[in-house]
């Protein structure tokens, strides 16, 4: 394996052969529903989490990480040979799940071979934000980069990233109470698709429009305006709609043609909060932010 190694959160959704060739580990977060603990990606998949909601919306409630889960992944990373490792997680603003990791790296601390250094760091973003920032570390790893050089890089990308969320209806994200109260006033008086950013940890109303493909028109247009053709890559997710997604990023495709576009899964953790048929895209900008 690599001499440093990544670690994230469920939320970023990554499939098993996406973790292999970018040697991931991920740590689920936990969903409890009707009595019973479930982990993201491993004991629930997004289609159950999906039914439970429709069954029963009242009794979903989720729970980040255990401060030893992410130990684990530590202690694994380091007995494999291991020399540095980079935790990445969800904003710390919407999460206790950056918290719960900067706990385990101070156990770790104690009882891991003073060589092995570990950095946790807040995304600021989340879903397909921290998803894409992942698979970039995970490209400049396999560049030879070193991990100062990485680290260094990291915050440059933080300050360059860009997250949109496509609703299809304000009310789902709403109910999590981490939405600007403009955007639950408009959205609660007229039926439009709301447009979300996701920046340094705050979510922001971006537009909205009354259909759902002017929303997307909307965003295209902000990334032809921004595209950094120094950092082609370009995340899109989906929840429960992926002939929609493949069409948008056609249509990308079209219009920007040297954009890298890659297309994932919403975990069930965020489509609780978002609803279904939501459509978020991800991108490095040409200017800090």
């Amino acid at each position: 394996m690599s001499k440093i190694a990544i670690v994230t959160d469920s939320t970023a959704f990554f499939t098993p052969e996406e973790k292999s060739h970018y040697q991931i580990e991920l740590v689920p977060i936990n969903v409890m529903f009707e009595d019973k603990v479930y982990r993201d990606g491993l004991d629930l998949t997004p289609a159950q989490a999906y039914q439970f909601l429709e069954q029963n919306p009242k009794d979903w409630a989720t729970s980040a990480p255990a401060v030893g889960e992410f130990l684990a992944a530590f202690r694994k990373y380091a007995s494999e040979g291991a020399e540095a490792i980079i935790c990445l997680t969800l904003a710390k603003s919407i999460s206790a799940t950056w918290n719960n990791a900067r706990m385990a790296k101070e156990i770790a601390k104690n009882e891991l071979p003073e060589e092995v250094k570990i950095e946790v760091i807040d995304s600021g973003t989340a879903a397909t934000g921290e998803r894409l920032l992942v698979k970039k570390v995970g490209e400049m790893i396999k560049e030879g980069k070193n991990f100062a050089e990485l680290i260094q890089a990291i915050e440059d990308l933080k300050k360059r990233l860009r997250m949109f969320i496509i609703l299809e209806t304000i009310r789902y994200i709403y109910r999590s109470g981490r939405i600007p109260e403009i955007a639950s006033k408009i959205g609660a008086i007229l039926p439009l698709k709301p447009i979300l950013s996701l920046h340094g940890g705050k979510i922001h109303f971006a537009g909205a429009a009354i259909h759902k493909e002017k929303s997307k028109n909307k965003i295209l247009g902000i990334l032809k305006r921004e595209f950094n053709k120094d950092l082609p890559e370009v995340d899109l997710m989906y929840i429960d709609d992926p002939e929609e997604t493949e069409d948008f990023k056609k249509k990308i495709s079209l219009e920007i043609p040297e954009a890298k576009i890659s297309i994932g899964e919403f975990s069930p953790i965020v489509g609780y909060a978002t609803g279904k048929e939501t459509i978020a895209i991800a991108y490095f900008g040409k200017q800090i932010l």
